[in-house]
């Protein structure tokens, strides 16, 4: 087994969602994994590093200029997140 770094991209799945018109890209890496807990007083997010990248990425498209107040994103262990994790909803809210 090599440590050298992979020179072969990771597979990549790309959504894009409409909101008010405007069309936003969520990228998922293949070999992501996010788990979300609810520890009833903590919500847990442990993923490893693909998950992180695409939780920082799904947090960087709603922060884009022109995303619509309200714009977000259902991730559940059906769509995201590893199975049996409570559900996460990522949601733009400019309003102070």
């Amino acid at each position: 087994m090599s440590n050298e770094p992979s020179s072969t991209p990771p597979a990549i799945t790309r959504v894009n969602v409409v909101t008010d018109g405007v069309t936003k890209a969520f990228m998922w890496e293949d070999s992501a994994r996010i788990e979300v807990r609810n520890l009833g007083t903590e919500i847990v997010i442990a993923a490893n590093a693909a998950g992180l990248r695409n939780l920082a990425g799904h947090l960087l498209t709603l922060a884009q200029d022109g995303t619509p107040d309200g714009a977000h994103l259902h991730l559940e262990g059906s769509n995201g997140l590893a199975e049996g994790s409570a559900s996460l909803v990522l949601e733009r809210c400019d309003e102070d």
